[in-house]
């Protein structure tokens, strides 16, 4: 007698399913169909998921909105110019901008051997680079790197003349 393929599986979530399970192994068969007994049905499985990823986007959208507040107000306490770019860009772009700063100065300055006075100049030529794209490009880079990083800079990253006077 050959061991059955379609098996009867009465689900955690009260549903009953028939499953063929002909794709695997005659002896393993019988395992696999326990293990789906202890499962929710395919349905109830992913409507539960969708429910985490509405949870996870709605935590992430507010994570964001959380994060982005914060480096608004972290730009305009240190009178960083505004970023040049599309609107989304400008928003990320803000956020890695207080990001990399504050990962160099807590690196720099308070573990490292940079003076106030000399982060004061580097913080001033982080100030001419306002193409949104350069910062979200540093996003990823070492703290320590930041000085070379804006002295390589190019002109396209910078504004020609400053809208500030």
């Amino acid at each position: 007698m050959a061991v059955k393929t379609i098996w009867s599986i009465n689900h955690t979530c009260g549903h009953q399913a028939d499953r063929d399970l002909s794709d695997r192994a005659a002896d393993r068969r019988v395992g696999f169909a326990e293990w789906l007994t202890r499962q929710e049905c395919t349905n109830c499985w992913r409507a539960s998921k969708e429910g985490d990823e509405q949870d996870k986007a709605a935590w992430l959208k507010a994570k964001r909105a959380e994060e982005q507040a914060e480096s608004e107000a972290w730009s305009e306490q240190y009178r960083m110019p505004p970023l040049e770019g599309t609107e989304r860009a400008v928003a990320w772009g803000v956020r890695c901008r207080h990001q990399v700063l504050a990962a160099a100065y807590t690196a720099l300055v308070l573990e490292g051997g940079t003076t106030e006075t000399e982060w004061e100049g580097i913080e001033e030529t982080a100030r001419t680079v306002t193409r949104a794209g350069w910062w979200i490009d540093q996003r990823s880079s070492e703290p320590d790197d930041l000085t070379e990083l804006l002295q390589a800079a190019t002109e396209a990253d910078r504004p020609t003349e400053n809208p500030h006077f």
